[in-house]
C-alpha cells in the first residue's frame, strides 16, 4: 500500500481508516473491524515532505478515543460518508465483512429517502420506504456518529417497529406507532430502483443552475502542482457543495477514481477522446455520418436495428481511432434522450466497469466499459453473419422489450446465509453423479466473493457463455434465493463436456480439482491462484495445491498446518506472493485409503514462513531471521509447527548443541525494504494469515461441504446435494443446507482429547469434517481486495 492512497478526498477535516487485522498497543488490544482517524494536518505531516515515509500512523480509536499508533499496512481508508454507515455496525467482525464485500455499503451510500428497502426485525424480514438517513445522536461530542436507516414499515411489518418516527424524544420523520423503526445499513436490504424512480430520487443535474460539467466531459485538474487530465465519471452534490468524480487518464487499469470539488475541476475545451454523447463517433466523413444517422435515426431509435446484446460492433472514436466490443446491455439511460447501448470493449479504452450515475447497467473489468449512442454502433466486419435476428428483442405483442442488466447478488453471511440458504431443496440440486461440482460451487460462492472475478471479468481467453451460466444460472439463484436447479448444473456440465472435449462431464464421476482445473484454466482462462517456487527453480502456477507427503509416525492427529508446512519442506517450495484464494488437497491414496484417520481443519493458516523473500522471525528470540534449518523442523525439541529459522546468534547457539552441530542452516534473503523501514531497534515482523472458508469431504465417492458463515467457530453449515429422494428413477434429489454448531465443540477439544474421539460416537455431521476431508478452501481478504 501507498502511502498516498490513505488520504481520503481532499476537503475532509479527518482521515477515517478501518482496522483489517487484530493489533496490540501495550495493554490494548484491538480487533479487526474497529474505525480510527486522524486529522489531514496529522497525516500531512507524517507522509508529505521530504523524509522516507513513515511505516506508523498515530490515530485515535473511535471506540475509545485513546491514541494509538498503528501499522499503515493494517489500515484501510474510508470515506467520512461510508465511515458513519461502518460505525452503526456494533460488531467489529460484521463491519469489517461489509466493509470488504462492498456491494451492501455501496447499495447504502446510494440510498436516497422514499426508496422502498427490505429490513430485518426480529429474524424476520419485512418491507419498508426509507424515510429518514442519517445519526440519531444529537447530544454528543464525539468526532463521527453513526449513520441509520429510519425506515416506515409497511404491510406485514405494520406494528412491528420501535417508534413512530421519533428516537429519545427528538422526532426524524412522522409515522403511526409501533411502525418505525431506526436500523445500521447492514440490516436493510435494498432494492434496486427503477428507472424512472431513479430520475426522481437522484438530484438533478441542473445545467442552468451553473454546474458546468457533466458525465462524459474531458475535465483537468492539479494533484501536488501537476497539470492531470481525466474524464468526468459523474457529477454530484453533498449538502451544497458539487462534486465531480474524475477517472484519470494516467492511471493504468487500476480503476482508481478522484473525488473533486467541481471548483477545482477545469473542463477541457477539446472534446474528450471518451465522450460518446457530445460526437456522433461514427465512421468515415463526419458529414457523411450525419445524413446515414437522420436517415436511420427512426429505425435505430424504435429498436428496430440489427443490433442486441451480445451483438459485436466497432466504435470510431475521434480522431479516428477504433474500438471493438460486444454490447452487454440496451435501453435509455437518465438524462438522454437516445437510445443508448452499454458496450464491453476488448481492450482498456473505456471508462467504467458498467456504471452510470452510481447504478450498475451491466457488469465487466475497469476501463472496459463505454456507454455511447446505439447510431453509433456497427457491426463489428469481422464476425459478420447473414443470419441476424430481431426476434430476441420483441415480445409476443410486438412490442420492444429491453434486455436488463444483469444482477449482481452479495455472497451471503450471517443471519442473511441461515434465512436463505437453511432447509429442505436448498442449495444446488444433485443429479447423475454431480455431487463434486455441487459442494465446490456451493463452498466457492454461497458466503464468500473471494472468487467473484470468475463471474464478470473478462480475462483473455474467458468462454463468455460458460461465465454467464455460471453468473446467471448458478450463483445469483443461489445468492438470492438459496436454491439452484439440477438443469442448471446440468446446462453448464453441457458446456464443459463441449469445451473441454471430454464426452464425460454430463454423467461420470469426477473429483472437484478435474472440474476446477477445467473451468478457471482452460475455459475462463483466470491467473493461476498459486505461484510456487522450488529450490530457486523457474515459477510453477496451478489452481490447487495437493499435499504430498511420507508417513510422518510423529504426526497422529495432524492440523492443516502442519500438514502444509511438511510437504513445502519436503518439496523445498515456496510461495512466490500472497494467494488471494488457496485451495489445499489433503494426502490420500486414491479414494478409499486416508492417510490419516482424522485431521484437525486449521481455521488460520499462518503463511508468513511459506513466502519466498520475505521477512521471517526468529523462532527464538522474535528478532528477524536470517538463516532456516530444515533439520530443526524435524527436532522434537522445537514446536509442532512452524518452520524453523533463527536469527544469527540463536542459530549460533541451537547448533552448538552436540546433535545439531551437523545441520546445515541456509541464508534467508531479507528484502532491503524491510531493514531501510527501521535500520535501528529491533522489527517485527508481520504476520500473513489466510482464513478458512470451506472444507469439501469426501465418503464412498460423494462430495459434501461444509462452509463456514460467519465469525463464530460454531457458525457453520453442512451442505449435501443428493441428502434426499423423491420418487424412484423418474424422480428428483433433495438437496439439504443444514447447520452444524456441533462443530465448534470438537474444534476446542485438546489435540490429545481429539486423539481419542470415537468417529461414532461424534455428534451430528462433526466426524464428516475431521475425518473425510478431501479440500480445504482458505482466503486471505486483505489480497482479495487487489486480485
Amino acid at each position: 500500500m501507498t502511502m498516498t492512497s490513505l488520504l481520503p478526498s481532499a476537503g475532509d477535516g479527518n482521515c477515517y481508516y478501518i482496522l483489517t487485522e487484530d493489533c496490540t498497543y501495550g495493554s490494548k488490544y484491538f480487533q479487526a473491524g474497529n474505525m480510527c482517524f486522524c486529522s489531514e494536518r496529522s497525516y500531512l505531516r507524517n507522509f508529505s515532505d521530504d523524509r522516507p515515509p513513515a511505516c506508523f500512523l498515530k490515530v485515535i480509536m473511535l471506540d475509545d478515543s485513546s491514541t494509538v499508533t498503528i501499522n499503515v499496512e493494517i489500515l484501510q481508508p474510508v470515506r467520512e460518508e461510508a465511515a458513519g454507515f461502518l460505525l452503526a455496525i456494533s460488531s467489529h467482525n460484521e463491519r469489517l465483512n461489509y466493509f470488504l464485500e462492498r456491494l451492501s455499503l455501496e447499495a447504502a451510500l446510494r440510498a436516497v429517502p422514499g426508496q422502498k428497502v427490505m429490513v430485518e426485525v426480529d429474524r424476520q424480514h419485512f418491507p419498508g420506504i426509507i424515510r429518514y438517513i442519517g445519526s440519531i445522536y444529537k447530544n454528543t461530542s464525539a468526532v463521527l456518529s453513526p449513520f441509520f436507516f429510519g425506515v416506515e414499515l409497511q404491510g406485514e411489518g405494520e406494528n412491528r417497529g420501535r417508534s413512530d418516527g421519533s428516537y429519545h424524544g427528538t422526532e426524524y420523520f412522522k409515522c403511526k406507532r409501533s411502525c418505525g423503526i431506526f436500523l445500521p445499513f447492514s440490516r436493510v436490504q435494498f432494492t434496486p430502483v427503477a428507472d424512472d424512480d431513479y430520475v426522481k430520487q437522484k438530484p438533478k443535474l441542473d445545467m442552468e443552475e451553473g454546474v458546468p460539467v457533466k458525465v462524459g466531459d474531458a475535465v483537468s485538474f492539479y494533484v501536488d502542482e501537476v497539470l492531470t487530465k481525466g474524464i468526468a465519471m459523474a457529477v454530484y452534490r453533498e449538502g451544497t457543495q458539487w462534486f465531480v468524480k474524475v477517472c484519470p487518464e494516467e492511471e493504468g487499469t487500476t480503476d482508481i477514481f478522484r473525488e473533486i470539488p467541481i471548483d477545482s475541476v477545469v473542463k477541457e475545451s477539446l472534446q474528450s477522446l471518451f465522450s460518446p454523447f457530445e460526437s456522433d463517433m461514427g465512421l468515415g466523413h463526419p458529414n457523411q455520418m450525419k445524413r446515414e444517422i437522420s436517415e436511420n435515426s427512426e429505425e435505430c431509435e424504435s429498436g428496430n436495428s440489427s443490433l442486441e446484446v451480445n451483438s459485436m460492433v466497432q466504435i470510431t472514436l475521434d480522431k479516428g481511432n477504433q474500438v471493438s466490443g460486444i454490447i452487454r446491455w440496451l435501453g435509455y439511460l437518465p438524462q438522454i434522450k437516445h437510445k443508448m447501448a452499454g458496450v464491453e470493449l476488448d481492450e482498456d479504452k473505456g471508462v467504467t466497469a458498467g456504471e452510470w450515475l452510481g447504478k450498475y447497467y451491466f457488469h465487466c473489468a475497469p476501463k472496459r466499459g463505454l456507454f455511447v449512442k446505439l447510431q453509433s454502433c456497427q457491426p463489428d466486419v469481422r464476425f459478420q453473419c447473414s443470419c441476424n435476428s430481431d426476434l430476441s428483442l420483441v415480445d409476443y405483442r410486438g412490442q420492444e422489450v429491453l434486455p436488463q442488466a444483469p444482477d449482481s447478488f452479495p455472497p451471503l453471511r450471517n443471519e442473511a446465509a441461515v434465512r436463505v440458504l437453511r432447509g429442505r431443496m436448498k442449495g444446488i440440486q444433485g443429479h447423475c453423479n454431480s455431487c463434486y461440482m455441487d459442494a465446490a460451487l456451493f463452498s466457492l460462492f454461497s458466503c464468500t466473493s473471494v472468487l467473484d472475478s470468475m463471474l464478470f471479468k473478462p480475462f483473455p481467453l474467458c468462454d463468455r457463455n460458460v461465465q454467464s451460466i455460471l453468473r446467471d444460472e448458478i450463483v445469483n439463484p443461489l445468492r438470492k434465493t438459496g436454491f439452484v436447479r439440477a438443469r442448471s448444473v446440468m446446462h453448464l456440465r453441457e458446456q464443459l463436456t463441449e469445451k473441454g472435449q471430454c464426452s464425460s462431464f454430463t454423467n461420470a464421476e469426477k473429483d472437484p480439482e478435474e472440474f476446477l482445473n477445467l473451468i478457471m484454466h482452460q475455459i475462463l482462462g483466470i491467473e493461476p491462484l498459486l505461484k510456487l517456487q522450488s529450490g530457486g527453480q523457474k515459477e510453477q502456477d496451478c489452481y490447487c495445491y495437493q499435499i504430498f507427503m511420507d508417513k510422518q509416525e510423529d504426526l497422529v492427529v495432524p492440523d492443516v498446518q502442519q500438514l502444509v508446512e511438511h510437504s513445502f519442506l519436503s518439496s523445498d517450495l515456496k510461495l512466490v506472493e500472497i494467494p488471494s484464494c488457496f485451495i489445499i488437497q489433503m494426502p490420500r491414496f486414491g479414494k478409499e485409503y486416508k492417510m490419516f484417520s482424522k485431521i484437525i481443519p486449521s481455521l488460520e493458516l499462518d503463511i508468513t514462513d511459506l513466502l519466498l523473500d520475505s521477512p521471517r522471525e526468529c523462532c527464538v528470540c522474535g528478532e528477524v531471521a536470517t538463516l532456516e534449518c530444515s533439520e530443526c523442523f524435524k527436532d522434537k525439541v522445537f514446536a509442532a509447527t512452524g518452520l524453523k529459522q533463527f536469527c544469527s546468534s540463536c542459530s549460533r547457539q541451537v547448533h552448538s548443541h552436540y546433535r545439531r552441530k551437523t545441520h546445515k542452516p541456509t541464508r534467508l534473503r531479507i528484502p532491503e525494504e524491510f531493514h531501510s523501514r527501521n535500520p535501528r531497534g529491533s522489527q517485527q515482523v508481520p504476520r500473513e494469515k489466510m482464513e478458512l472458508f470451506a472444507v469439501l469431504c469426501i465418503e464412498t465417492s460423494h462430495y459434501v461441504s461444509f462452509v463456514k458463515y460467519g465469525p463464530e467457530n460454531e457458525h457453520w453449515m453442512f451442505f449435501d446435494s443428493m441428502a434426499d429422494r423423491h420418487g424412484d428413477e423418474n424422480g428428483f434429489n433433495i438437496p439439504t443446507v443444514t447447520l452444524c454448531p456441533e462443530v465448534a465443540k470438537y474444534l476446542d477439544l485438546p489435540l490429545a482429547v481429539l486423539a481419542l474421539e470415537q468417529p461414532r460416537d461424534m455428534d451430528g455431521v462433526a466426524k464428516r469434517l475431521f475425518c473425510d476431508a478431501y479440500m480445504y478452501m482458505y482466503q486471505s481478504k486483505k489480497m482479495a481486495l487487489y486480485k
